[in-house]
């Protein structure tokens, strides 16, 4: 269970878009994870001093190789050198549409799917007994009048010490409900859409790297800025060898398939990296709920028009 404590706040940037800045903190520390990121500037099209921008920015030393990380806000890319040590995992700057990620931030959707995910598989197994199934307690522990004791039938009742529980759990109990299927895939967007705009959003074209070491994939991760937890998500169910041999002593760079890649996973780590083919995969189902028939009556699982 993630007991962080969520603070977002929305800043209008000077090109006139919204733009999402989310503080995770740690409760007892003053740690921040997500940290806000300003969008540069645009270049101004066409002009001179813009083309010597843009060729002082590419222009770059042969020692060194080019990786393109995506930009928030200006929709473009933007080059950093590393160094040829750290080899795999090549960035790639080519991108599908676009469309499932550039949803309107929802919070509201985002908290919704949280709970959810939470609860949907939650089962509560706190049990109490009841007087009648309470050992003992089937004679009067004493009569009914002459006495001067208030009247009492068993022992075992809730009003006695090591009686029955009355109006306690009953477990097991279920929390299991289901959110719309729209909803779900609207979280999917949204999240997409604020790693995006936050530039912890990276796609490279696969996950071979040349050796299980893990250090290298932590100086991997620390030359590209990848931040301090990262989710690498992939369109297969197997992974290449090196890759889960070095992911599997490690805490914060973690594994998922693109099947299984939810709302709750994104949020918990901060930079989310996709392959190329898992762009593909993620475009064609997100989108494909955008234009799908929706018929007056609710759909019944396995979808019979699903592509």
């Amino acid at each position: 269970m993630l007991r962080f404590k969520f603070q977002f706040l929305f800043c209008k940037a000077s090109n006139n878009q919204f733009l999402l800045s989310a503080h995770l903190h740690h409760p007892g520390t003053k740690d921040t994870i997500f940290r806000s990121r300003s969008p540069e500037p645009r270049a101004d099209v066409g002009g001179d001093s813009a083309e010597l921008r843009h060729a002082s920015q590419v222009k770059m030393s042969s020692e060194f190789a080019a990786v393109f990380h995506l930009m928030p806000g200006a929709g473009g890319l933007r080059t950093a050198a590393v160094s040829p040590a750290t080899e795999g995992m090549s960035v790639n700057e080519s991108w599908a549409d676009q469309r499932f990620v550039f949803s309107p931030l929802r919070l509201d959707i985002l908290y919704d799917i949280e709970m959810w995910q939470r609860s949907y598989k939650r089962i509560s197994y706190a049990n109490t007994k009841v007087r009648s199934e309470v050992r003992g307690g089937g004679r009067k522990p004493w009569r009914q009048k002459g006495s001067g004791r208030a009247r009492h039938g068993s022992i075992r009742s809730p009003i006695w010490r090591g009686g029955g529980v009355s109006h306690g759990p009953r477990g097991p109990n279920s929390y299991y409900y289901m959110l719309p299927m729209k909803v779900r895939v609207q979280g999917l967007k949204v999240a997409l859409s604020s790693k995006m705009s936050q530039d912890y959003l990276h796609i490279v074209d696969s996950l071979s790297i040349p050796t299980p070491d893990p250090q290298y994939l932590l100086d991997l991760v620390r030359q590209r800025h990848w931040g301090e937890s990262v989710l690498i998500v992939d369109i297969g169910e197997e992974f290449p060898e090196n890759i889960l041999r070095a992911t599997a002593d490690l805490k914060t760079v973690n594994l998922i398939p693109a099947i299984g890649l939810n709302v709750h996973s994104m949020l918990k780590h901060e930079v989310l990296v996709l392959t190329l083919e898992t762009v593909k995969f993620l475009e064609e189902k997100l989108l494909w709920h955008d234009q799908r028939y929706t018929p007056l009556y609710p759909f019944k699982l396995p979808y019979s028009d699903f592509p």
